[in-house]
């Protein structure tokens, strides 16, 4: 037997989708743009103000921006308020549930707290912020109604070369999803930041509560959707912090505890502790976050 095929995840670009026929697209239905925020003073504003100023009061496209501010210690909340968002503490959205933080717990969390039909999301470290960040992944939700869930991908400037995906997605991501999920090898950049999807679909699966719900989301809407329910976008560059080695290795292991969790239940230990040379133990636990609509405080929130 010959190697496998995966299937085609349908992609695009940015520039295939214009403002104005979006805006004509879009009719009735809603668009969050939810922003997960932990120390992100210095990049926040600007990119809640741009959104606001060109998708929200200059169109209509956006209806509501969100920015989860998860436990910062800066002015995060602050300037992300100033610049127009409603600020949401993670500390105190669904409290029955524990106060922890980290990139999927705010994630699900502003899932909860916003109202759009479509919840787009982007990060708050991005520098180069541009419009077509969430054009480029409202364009295959608001135009093609088979389309379920989009993350998008672009170029890293890093050190004067042009890179695609980060370290942690060619050394981790992209070798066990192919490995295991041959069915997702042509996603670009899976770990990306920027993705959203419809509410009907994201309330549907678990969170990962850290650095995991993004391959997690993947996988699991993959697996209850279907292939054909995903697209990615080519959002062009994008400048953002680069992290130091160190920091990524518990990402790293976060992302493959996860894809591991559900090719293998049981394989992984759900709690252990990394220890590398002359530096502080990090402790890696694996927890998720049910789907909301399978909370009564969700459903009483969002009727369907």
């Amino acid at each position: 037997m010959g190697p496998v095929t995966p299937p085609h995840v349908h992609t695009r670009d940015a520039a295939d989708f214009a403002v104005e026929a979006l805006v004509e697209a879009k009719g009735a239905t809603t668009v969050s743009v939810c922003i997960p925020a932990r120390n992100e003073e210095p990049t926040v504003g600007a990119i809640v103000s741009t959104i606001r100023t060109q998708l929200v009061e200059g169109l209509g496209l956006v209806d509501e921006i969100v920015v989860v501010d998860d436990h910062s210690t800066d002015r995060t909340g602050e300037e992300a308020a100033a610049a127009g968002a409603r600020v949401v503490a993670a500390a105190e959205v669904l409290v029955e549930h524990g106060r922890g933080h980290g990139k999927g717990e705010a994630l699900w969390k502003s899932l909860y707290a916003s109202t759009g039909d479509i919840v787009v999301w982007c990060d708050a470290d991005v520098r180069d912020f541009d419009p077509r960040f969430i054009t480029g992944l409202l364009g295959p939700l608001l135009t093609d109604p088979g389309t379920g869930f989009v993350k998008g991908f672009y170029e890293r400037p890093v050190d004067g070369q042009v890179r695609g995906g980060g370290r942690v997605t060619e050394l981790v991501a992209r070798p066990v999803l192919t490995m295991l999920f041959p069915h997702l090898g042509g996603i670009v950049q899976p770990l990306s930041g920027e993705y959203g999807g419809r509410r009907s679909v994201l309330e549907q699966v678990a969170f990962v509560e850290g650095y995991g719900v993004d391959i997690g989301l993947l996988i699991d809407i993959a697996d209850r959707f279907g292939v054909d329910s995903l697209a990615q976008v080519d959002l062009g560059q994008r400048v953002h912090r680069n992290r130091p080695l160190p920091e990524l290795s518990p990402m790293a292991a976060q992302v493959l505890q996860a894809a591991l969790h559900r090719a293998a239940p049981g394989l992984t230990p759900d709690r252990f502790t990394m220890r590398p040379p002359e530096l502080e133990p990090v402790e890696i636990a694996y927890r998720e976050r049910p789907p909301l609509a399978t909370l009564d405080s969700y459903r009483a929130a969002h009727p369907a």
